[in-house]
C-alpha cells in the first residue's frame, strides 16, 4: 500500500510538471535588441583585429542591412539604400501577412555580418540565443517568414558589397612609401606597412567620389627652419615636452588605435580596443538609449552613422595616399630629437589629413541632425576597453575634441587635424542633404 501511494504521487507530479505550459522566454525591447546585435559585432570586429576602415565598411553593410528590414515596422521611413550608388531597389515583405520585423533586421544583420568578418562561430552562438526567444513568442509561420525577409534583405546588401572594389582591393603589394623629402614612410617602433593604400578607390554610398572634397595640400617640405613645414613639427615636439594632465587624458582617451603593441624588453604584445569608428557607433547607441529611439529610429541612427564613417574614410584615405605626407616622428627623429617618440603609437599610414578628424565630424554632423544641437551626454564607449569616460555638451565639441587630441598625442600636425575635421563637416552634411529620410 505504501509503495502504491508512492507510485501515486510520482504520477501526480509528473502531470502537475510534465503537462504544464513551457514558459516562455521574455522578449527583450526592440531597440535593444539591435543595440546588443552591434555590440556583438563590435567585440568581433575588435577581436578579429580588422582595420579602421575595414570596420567602418562592416558597419556600414550591416546596419544598412538592418535598417531596410526594420524600417517596414514604421511605413513612414523611407529606404536609405535605394537613395545611395550601386544598391537599386531593396526587397519588401509580402503585403498583409505578419513579420516581426525586428528579427526581419537581426538576421539581416547578421546574414551580411557571416560574410564580412571571421569569427562566425562567436556571432552564431549569439544569434541562437536571440533567434531561441522569439521562436519561443512567435507563430511558426511569423517565424519563418521573417527570417526568410531578413535573409533576403542580406542578400540584398551583400550583392553590393560585392562590387564596392574592395575584393579587388585585397592581395595588393606592401606599400612602404618612399624616401622622398618630406614623403611618408613606416614609421618608429615597429614600421609597419601603409594600411589600406588603396581604401581611395573603394565606391562610397552618399558621396558622389573620393575627391569631391577636396583639400589644400600640406606645407611643402622645406630645410629652412623659418619654413611652417619646420614650424609645423617644433609645435609637436614643444608640446610634448610641456603637455598638460588634461591635455593627456583627452589624447588617451579618444585613441582608438585597435592593435597598440606594447614593448617590454625583447617582448612585445597587443592590446586590442574599438577602431575610431566603433567609438562613434558608441555614441550612437548612448544618444539612442538616452532619447528611448524606437527601433526604426534606433536602425536609422546606426545605418546613418556608419554611411557617414564609411564615405569620410574613403576621403580621407584619399587625400592621405594621394599626398603621401610624413609623420612628425620621421622629421623629430631626424632634425630635432633622434629619441623622442610621440604619447600615442603612430598609425601605419600618411599623416594628412587626420582621418579621426574627419571621419568624427562627420559623424558628429549627422548625429546633430538626428538629435539636435547641445545634445549634452556622458561617452561610456571606451569604458570597459580603457576605464575612461568623458562629458560632451554636443556632439560637434566632442569631435573638436578627437581632433586637437591627435594633435596633443604627437601624431598629428595641426594643420592636419583642422583640414581633416573640415571634410568630414563636408561629408557629413552632403549626406544629410542628399538623404530623404521620411515620407
Amino acid at each position: 500500500m505504501r509503495f502504491f501511494k508512492i507510485f501515486l504521487a510520482l504520477v501526480y507530479l509528473f502531470f502537475i510538471y510534465g503537462c504544464s505550459p513551457k514558459k516562455k522566454t521574455a522578449l527583450i525591447k526592440d531597440a535593444d535588441v539591435l543595440h546588443n546585435n552591434v555590440d556583438q559585432l563590435t567585440q568581433v570586429i575588435i577581436y578579429d583585429v580588422f582595420t579602421p576602415p575595414v570596420a567602418a565598411r562592416i558597419y556600414g553593410y550591416t546596419t544598412l542591412a538592418a535598417y531596410e528590414a526594420a524600417r517596414y515596422t514604421d511605413t513612414s521611413y523611407n529606404s536609405i539604400a535605394a537613395q545611395l550608388k550601386g544598391f537599386g531597389k531593396p526587397p519588401k515583405p509580402k503585403k498583409d501577412l505578419k513579420y516581426n520585423f525586428t528579427l526581419a533586421a537581426t538576421k539581416a544583420f547578421f546574414t551580411v555580418a557571416h560574410k564580412i568578418t571571421f569569427s562566425v562561430d562567436t556571432l552564431q552562438k549569439y544569434e541562437d540565443k536571440v533567434y531561441a526567444m522569439y521562436k519561443d513568442n512567435l507563430d511558426d509561420s511569423t517565424y519563418a517568414r521573417s527570417i526568410a525577409f531578413g535573409i533576403q534583405v542580406g542578400k540584398y546588401m551583400l550583392k553590393r558589397s560585392l562590387v564596392d572594389n574592395y575584393p579587388q582591393t585585397r592581395g595588393k603589394p606592401r606599400f612602404l612609401g618612399n624616401d622622398g623629402p618630406g614623403q611618408w614612410h613606416p614609421t618608429a617602433p615597429d614600421y609597419l606597412d601603409g594600411v589600406e593604400f588603396c581604401w581611395g578607390t573603394m565606391h562610397t554610398f552618399a558621396v558622389d567620389t573620393s575627391t569631391q572634397f577636396k583639400l589644400p595640400p600640406p606645407p611643402a617640405f622645406s630645410e629652412d627652419k623659418n619654413s611652417e613645414y619646420f614650424k609645423q613639427n617644433l609645435a609637436v615636439y614643444q608640446l610634448s615636452k610641456n603637455i598638460t594632465k588634461e591635455q593627456v587624458t583627452i589624447a588617451r582617451f579618444w585613441d582608438d588605435n585597435p592593435f597598440v603593441i606594447q614593448h617590454n624588453g625583447h617582448m612585445m604584445f597587443a592590446n586590442k580596443k574599438i577602431t575610431p569608428g566603433g567609438h562613434w557607433i558608441g555614441i550612437t547607441a548612448i544618444a539612442c538609449k538616452k532619447t528611448n529611439a524606437d527601433v526604426v529610429k534606433t536602425a536609422q541612427a546606426y545605418a546613418l552613422t556608419s554611411i557617414a564613417l564609411f564615405d569620410a574614410f574613403i576621403c580621407g584615405w584619399q587625400v592621405k595616399y594621394e599626398t603621401n605626407y610624413i609623420r612628425p616622428v620621421t622629421v623629430i627623429n631626424d632634425k630635432i630629437d633622434h629619441d623622442w617618440l610621440p604619447m600615442l603609437q603612430t598609425p601605419p599610414f600618411p599623416e594628412y589629413p587626420s582621418g579621426h578628424s574627419d571621419i568624427s565630424a562627420a559623424s558628429a554632423v549627422v548625429l546633430t541632425h538626428l538629435f539636435g544641437d547641445n545634445f549634452a551626454y556622458q561617452d561610456t564607449s571606451d569604458l570597459r576597453y580603457i576605464g575612461m569616460q568623458r562629458h560632451f555638451d554636443s556632439f560637434l565639441k566632442a569631435s573638436d575634441e578627437t581632433s586637437i587630441s591627435r594633435f596633443y598625442g604627437g601624431i598629428h600636425y595641426l594643420n592636419s587635424v583642422n583640414q581633416g575635421a573640415v571634410q568630414g563637416r563636408q561629408v557629413g552634411e552632403y549626406i544629410w542633404s542628399k538623404l530623404k529620410l521620411k515620407k
